[in-house]
């Protein structure tokens, strides 16, 4: 039943485009994945419309992870035409930006790769980062954005201004929850209150068996945040490795199908 209800919930309109960010300063904390997953789960039962954004400006790794890469184009190739592409509309606009994405090998979501160049990232400023937002909200119904691990950057910022929904991605480490918290105090002082209130704690299991601060810290973040889900270990993620939706264990699929619907409840007509 659970299952069940949370694919109506991802099937439903969401009266707009909608953007998660995938957030927490630390690294090693699942970011990329956790992207990576939200994408290829909704994707999986919405069938298009959605996609990943690697904006970590440095050598983010989801363009590596996801996707079957047909080219080796990053957002540095889409901001060079980035004008030309805002100008055009319909099938004219999606031909183009496709030739600037990567798909998911079962085709349920698109992948913008980051850049590898660090330099690129001072191109990444406020105006920059919403026009790229606004074009993909144009094409895509849901975008799902790895934040990288800057809170100082712009188009870090510029991100979590134009989320529709944050996800706090952590594992059961006192280090990653300690930077978690850190990055809610931080939000909430810059008049995003109302994001933290609403945002979605996600914990993800790095190894098999008990895992000591689990319950504790699912039980402390449920103090902070709208909503806490927890994703098992699974083998098939093990780091470094390509994301492949497909292969996971059908009870990770399910874990991830309840945290997605989390997610995006919120938005659902």
């Amino acid at each position: 039943e659970q299952e069940d209800r949370a694919v109506s919930v991802l099937r439903r309109k969401l009266g707009k485009p909608r953007v998660l960010a995938f957030a927490n300063p630390k690294g090693g904390v699942h970011k990329t994945t956790a992207t990576v997953l939200a994408a290829a789960t909704i994707g999986s039962v919405r069938g298009r419309g959605v996609l990943a954004w690697d904006d970590n400006e440095l050598r983010g790794t989801l363009g590596l992870r996801a996707g079957s890469a047909r080219h080796a184009r990053t957002i540095r190739h889409l901001v060079s035409e980035l004008l030309e592409i805002e100008n055009m509309h319909g099938e004219q606009m999606m031909s183009h930006l496709d030739d600037f994405l990567r798909h998911a090998s079962d085709g349920s979501y698109d992948v913008l790769a980051g850049e590898e160049n660090p330099r690129f990232a001072q191109r990444l400023d406020q105006s920059t980062v919403r026009r790229v937002m606004d074009l993909l909200r144009r094409t895509h119904d849901v975008i799902c954005v790895d934040t990288g691990n800057n809170v100082e950057s712009v188009n870090w910022q510029t991100v979590m201004r134009s989320a529709d929904q944050l996800v706090i991605t952590t594992v059961p480490r006192e280090d990653a929850a300690f930077t978690a918290d850190w990055m809610l105090d931080v939000l909430n002082e810059t008049g995003m209150e109302d994001l933290v209130a609403n945002a979605v704690t996600l914990i993800s299991c790095p190894s098999p068996g008990k895992l000591p601060l689990l319950d504790d810290l699912a039980k402390h973040f449920a103090t902070r945040t709208r909503a806490v889900a927890v994703v098992p270990y699974d083998p098939a993620l093990e780091v470094g490795s390509s994301i492949e939706y497909s292969v996971l264990q059908p009870e990770t699929r399910q874990a991830w199908l309840r945290a997605a619907a989390v997610m995006i409840e919120p938005f659902a007509e």
